[in-house]
């Protein structure tokens, strides 16, 4: 980490109005791969460092909720070769980022339908999870097997089957008692989603959670992404004018 990088982090360190949550969709590690004529696999293990760096900056500014989109449940349908690679390699990553993550003052949560990962993966998150229960710092959230329609329609279900028993009023469903049924009900809506390599779009990440969040977009691809970058979008967020839908 630069000087510059380090100075910018204490500057920001502690500011009331730092964004809450950062969420973050991790793209282009399969084009920054091509790029190189490499397995997409590499790109992926690339990817590494700039969650490493993300999490560690985060955790000194004072973000309070960090969450990645890790895999989508679109990612099943990618090669099985590749899949599996992707279920060792987070296998590989929470053995051996875990120290660190506890060192942090890290907690560990995780979102989607974990039930279609392989057991083996399941196993390191529960391992992972159980180990960095007792922190109370940052919240890193990996949403695994996820996707925002998903997400809707497990909530739907949930809601569903509570008024079909008679344990809610399906009168009295708001907003407020709908989120209460979404995978990590006690994370807030994310302030700022940031998004790498250039698409302009939200891949059906949080679609409930990012009706009024601050959208901060790069061409830069996941595996180039730096703390710099991570600064940049937390800079350009503390200039905006969050109004909620409010007048001008």
């Amino acid at each position: 980490m630069n000087g510059d990088t380090e100075s910018r982090i204490v500057s920001l360190k502690g500011r009331a109005d730092l964004p809450r949550h950062v969420a973050i969709i991790m793209d282009g590690n399969g084009r920054w791969a091509s790029k190189r004529h490499l397995p997409r696999l590499s790109g992926h293990r690339a990817g590494r460092e700039p969650v490493r760096a993300c999490v560690r900056t985060c955790a000194r500014v004072g973000v309070r909720y960090l969450s990645l989109y890790t895999f989508s449940v679109e990612n099943w349908a990618r090669p099985i070769s590749e899949v599996t690679g992707l279920m060792r390699f987070l296998e590989n990553v929470l053995e051996r980022e875990l120290l660190e993550l506890d060192e942090n003052n890290v907690q560990l949560n995780v979102m989607g339908r974990i039930g279609m990962l392989p057991e083996s993966t399941r196993a390191a998150l529960e391992r992972a999870t159980r180990r960095l229960s007792s922190n109370d710092g940052l919240v890193l959230t990996l949403a695994l097997s996820y996707g925002g329609r998903a997400e809707i329609i497990d909530a739907v279900h949930r809601v569903a089957a509570e008024a079909q028993a008679g344990r809610i009023d399906p009168d009295g469903i708001d907003e407020e008692m709908f989120r209460r049924y979404l995978y990590s009900p006690d994370v807030p809506d994310p302030d700022l989603l940031i998004r790498t390599s250039g698409e302009l779009r939200v891949s059906n990440f949080l679609l409930w959670q990012i009706a009024y969040s601050e959208i901060w977009v790069t061409d830069v691809l996941w595996p180039d992404f730096t703390a710099g970058h991570l600064l940049d979008a937390i800079e350009s967020y503390l200039q905006r004018d969050r109004r909620y839908g409010l007048s001008d």
